[in-house]
C-alpha cells in the first residue's frame, strides 16, 4: 500500500511507533475509499452524459469540480484526525506504575480537559459502533463524568448529535 496521507519521509513522522503507523494506515485506506468513491462518482456521471448526448457540456466539467472538491474536503478531514490521533498517541504512550494510560482502564490525569475530551471520544467512537448504544454507554460512565469535568456535557450533547 502507498502511502501519502502523509510524508512518511517527513522528519517528524519518522519514528512512528507500531500503534501510530496502524493508525495511519487506516487513515490511508479511508483516503482511498474516498478517492475510488469520487471516480466511480465521476466515471457514472460521464456515463450519464453520455447517455444524454451531452459530453462535451459544462455541466460536465463543473460536477467533476464540485466532486473533486468534495473528495479532497473529506480527505483533509480524515488528515485532521489522523494528525490529532498520531499527537495524542505521542502523549498517551508514557504511563505510570498501573500500565500504560488507557481509557477507563488507566486514564491519564496528566492530560488537559480538552485532550481528555479526545481520548474519550475516541474511546466511544471505537468502541460501539451503533450510535444509540454509544450515546447509552456513555451516560451511564460514571468515570467520564468526574474525567472530564465541564466537557462532559459537550461530549454528551456530540455523541446525541450523532443519535
Amino acid at each position: 500500500m502507498d502511502i501519502d496521507i502523509i510524508d512518511l519521509n517527513d522528519e517528524k513522522y519518522q519514528n512512528l511507533s507500531a500503534v501510530q503507523l496502524a493508525l495511519v494506515r487506516e487513515a490511508q485506506v479511508k483516503k482511498n475509499e474516498i478517492m475510488y468513491d469520487a471516480q466511480q462518482e465521476t466515471e457514472e456521471l460521464f456515463r450519464l452524459m453520455l447517455s444524454n448526448l451531452a459530453v462535451r457540456s459544462s455541466v460536465i466539467a463543473d460536477k467533476q469540480l464540485e466532486i473533486s472538491r468534495r473528495a479532497e474536503e473529506e480527505v483533509d478531514v480524515v488528515r485532521d484526525t489522523l494528525m490529532y490521533q498520531l499527537a495524542y498517541e505521542g502523549i498517551g504512550s508514557t504511563g505510570n506504575e498501573y500500565g500504560p494510560y488507557r481509557y477507563p482502564e488507566n486514564p491519564d490525569y496528566t492530560l488537559t480537559y480538552s485532550q481528555r475530551f479526545i481520548v474519550v471520544r475516541n474511546y466511544y467512537m471505537a468502541a460501539v459502533e451503533e450510535p444509540n448504544a454509544r450515546l447509552q454507554a456513555f451516560a451511564i460512565d460514571t468515570l467520564a463524568r468526574e474525567y472530564l469535568g465541564e466537557f462532559y456535557s459537550t461530549l454528551y450533547d456530540l455523541l446525541l448529535s450523532y443519535c
